[in-house]
């Protein structure tokens, strides 16, 4: 902006142009001022960068926050190497030692009793009427059919009990529990070899093949016939022959542990006869007194299986004798028990009967059957869930606890 000012001549009118001037010098500066307020109002601003987060101190463990005027001025604080956290420590799981066989019949009686009693109950109510007809007679009949007696064994016992009623005539309640004990005895028949074959051969231990279809328990019977045998001071291999059921291996090597006894597996859906020849042999190498070898489920109908169980037994002979076949039958199957029983006899030889769930049945009249028909006495029952619920079968306390006390 150009000012032009014209000097006056008179000095009088001077002091009014230096007036003008002043105000003109002033207006000018304010104008300035204010253009450059409206700049700085109104020109673009740059962002402001994000601010930097300083580095996070280590967290460090208790014992290490200390001051540094503790450890002295300009120390170095040199931290531990990091520590592993430790492995969790394998549980052995502890041993325990089994009762013995002998006697564990007689302390399971009352359980026996419980599930028995009223075939026997009913029996001798029928048998105590005043006047025994033919009706009376039937229904004796048919009591010990539906107990599952078996057909043939019925009618001699039958027969038996019409012809020592007639001679006695007047019958007292002794008397009869008396006849009916005698023929029940007789039926059961306790003069059959009951003794289980675990004696070792020299250096070879005796070896206990366990078979039958499936849902019987055989593997639950294999693991209390181990412990078992271990209670009566033996030495015991487990052989877990059932390779088409992995929990099969491992519920049976849980039972070895618990007392233990050494468990011989395979490969799912391996060969089951090369588990029991590995059985055998680590029984020999450790001096065992007997292997046990759980085979797997089989159908009696199908005849490729019952061939494979057939071999399992060969093979196990190039090693050592085969001294007990046991053939586990579930006490509830009734009848359809002894078709599965003549069967597996065929293709293996049974030498004993496992009858297992006998306490939850009153049809114990199969260990009557079964013995009948196949010449093959019961040698083990299992008379409840615990671990110690195997008992070696004695008829005398089996008949007892039928007929109560």
């Amino acid at each position: 902006m150009v000012v032009c000012v014209t000097m006056p001549d008179d000095l009088e009118n001077w002091h009014v142009v230096e007036g003008y001037l002043a105000v003109i010098v002033i207006v000018a500066v304010v104008a300035l001022l204010a253009a450059g307020g409206l700049f700085l109002l109104f020109r673009p601003r740059r962002k402001a960068p994000p601010p930097v987060k300083p580095p996070e101190a280590p967290i460090l463990p208790e014992e290490e926050r200390r001051p540094a005027a503790e450890e002295g001025e300009g120390a170095t604080t040199t931290l531990p190497p990091p520590v592993k956290p430790a492995e969790p420590a394998v549980v052995v799981p502890e041993i325990e030692v089994p009762p013995p066989s002998a006697g564990r019949m007689v302390r399971l009686r009352s359980r026996l009793a419980r599930s028995q009693s009223s075939l026997g109950r009913g029996l001798l109510d029928l048998l105590s009427r005043d006047r025994l007809d033919d009706e009376v007679w039937d229904e004796i009949e048919e009591s010990l059919i539906t107990a599952d007696v078996g057909v043939s064994p019925t009618r001699i016992m039958v027969e038996e009990l019409r012809t020592k009623v007639k001679v006695l005539g007047s019958r007292t309640s002794q008397e009869v529990r008396g006849l009916l004990r005698e023929q029940l005895l007789a039926q059961v028949n306790p003069d059959l070899d009951r003794t289980l074959r675990v004696q070792k051969h020299g250096e070879r231990p005796a070896v206990v093949l366990i078979v039958g279809v499936n849902g019987t328990g055989k593997t639950t019977t294999t693991g209390k016939l181990a412990r078992s045998l271990v209670g009566d001071g033996k030495k015991v291999v487990l052989g877990a022959a059932d390779t088409f059921r992995a929990a099969a291996a491992d519920q049976l090597q849980t039972w070895g542990e618990r007392v233990g006894a050494d468990t011989v597996r395979g490969p799912e859906g391996g060969d089951p006869a090369s588990v029991a020849f590995d059985a055998t042999a680590k029984g020999i190498e450790e001096k065992a007194d007997v292997v046990i070898v759980d085979t797997a489920g089989r159908l009696h109908t199908k005849t490729g299986l019952m061939d494979e169980l057939g071999k399992v037994k060969r093979v196990i002979e190039k090693k050592a004798t085969v001294d007990e076949v046991l053939l586990v039958l579930d006490a509830t199957t009734g009848q359809n028990g002894m078709r599965q029983a003549q069967v597996f006899a065929e293709v293996v030889n049974i030498t004993g009967i496992a009858l297992t769930k006998l306490d939850g049945t009153a049809k114990g009249g199969i260990v009557i059957s079964v013995q009948r028909e196949l010449g093959v006495p019961v040698k083990l029952v299992g008379l409840g869930e615990g671990p110690d619920d195997l008992a070696p079968f004695d008829p005398e306390v089996f008949v007892d606890a039928i007929l109560g006390d």
